[in-house]
């Protein structure tokens, strides 16, 4: 069965230079398919390697090595076995993980599925998505009198700082904020850090500031909000223990009683408009993009015109 198969792909194979060597332009088709095919082995190995699926391909692999030795060192009966087993096996493995390939198919067309192969959200639309999360958390904390402190990471690195808390590597949500700060938890004490749109860290430890003229009324959280905005470019939100409050430290200077909108609207100035401009700028510079684009299939239509005038 094996020697039939691999006569019958050495054929399809020796046709298929054949074409090529006829039609070169072919090859164009060649590249798009070696780049589909490659896309869909990333896409299925993405979507398999945290489910049961990896360690049967891993399985699946290893029998296919051993055939193909038991093959080539003449093991006559344990190639019968393994040919066998691979022929009938993949029947009874749709029936096994039926449940993970119904999952599988369900996806396509999905937003999951699109997710597979980087297609996300830009990553301005993302951060700005963030935020909201991040700010319901804050809001939450403070109708509870829950003490917190999140920082965003900017420009300058904090990995000194995130490698004094534990290590998170979690998407951003309300919830997981908000369980994080509950009193008498293992990680409500310290600081979140939050960098390249991910929970980096928790229960981390930051430098406070020894400033005199700070308000005696400020907790350690104040303090280490308005340290770490002091060193580092990062910005901090912080909620009070005693009052609720919510305030936000930048650039060593501290606002303090931040309504909900204020937050938002200071957040985004300095995380999103900072960074990627604001929506005008963005759309402005899509239209600059697409001229260019127009100019240059212009150009190119032009010239090839010319080039088959002088054919």
């Amino acid at each position: 069965m094996f020697e039939n198969i691999n006569k019958q792909m050495t054929m399809d194979w020796q046709s298929y230079i054949s074409e090529l060597q006829e039609s070169p332009w072919q090859i164009i088709t060649l590249v798009i398919d070696i780049i589909l095919v490659c896309m869909l082995i990333y896409g299925f190995a993405k979507l398999t390697k945290k489910s049961r699926v990896w360690q049967l391909i891993k399985g699946i692999a290893f029998l296919v090595v051993a055939m193909l030795l038991s093959n080539v060192l003449k093991l006559r009966i344990l190639n019968f076995i393994l040919t066998s087993f691979m022929t009938y096996g993949v029947i009874a493995l749709v029936v096994i993980f039926q449940p993970e390939l119904r999952r599988a198919l369900e996806q396509l067309g999905s937003s999951t599925f699109t997710k597979m192969f980087g297609i996300e959200k830009s990553l301005r639309d993302k951060t700005k998505e963030d935020i909201y999360k991040v700010v319901i958390a804050v809001v939450e904390l403070a109708k509870t009198k829950t003490g917190a402190l999140i920082v965003f990471e900017r420009d300058i690195k904090l990995q000194d700082i995130i490698e004094t808390g534990v290590e998170m590597d979690s998407s951003i949500s309300p919830q997981v904020l908000v369980n994080i700060f509950v009193p008498n938890t293992p990680l409500h004490d310290g600081a979140v850090i939050i960098s390249n749109n991910k929970i980096t860290s928790a229960a981390c430890i930051l430098p406070l500031t020894d400033e005199k003229q700070i308000a005696r009324g400020l907790g350690t959280r104040h303090r280490a909000a308005i340290g770490i905005s002091k060193e580092s470019d990062a910005i901090a939100v912080v909620v009070s223990e005693e009052t609720g409050k919510i305030s936000i430290a930048k650039d060593g200077t501290l606002i303090a009683d931040v309504k909900e909108d204020a937050l938002k609207r200071i957040l985004i100035k300095h995380l999103v408009v900072a960074r990627f401009g604001t929506d005008e700028q963005v759309d402005k510079i899509s239209k600059i993009k697409g001229k260019m684009a127009d100019r240059r299939a212009k150009i190119i239509k032009k010239k090839s015109k010319g080039d088959n005038k002088e054919i």
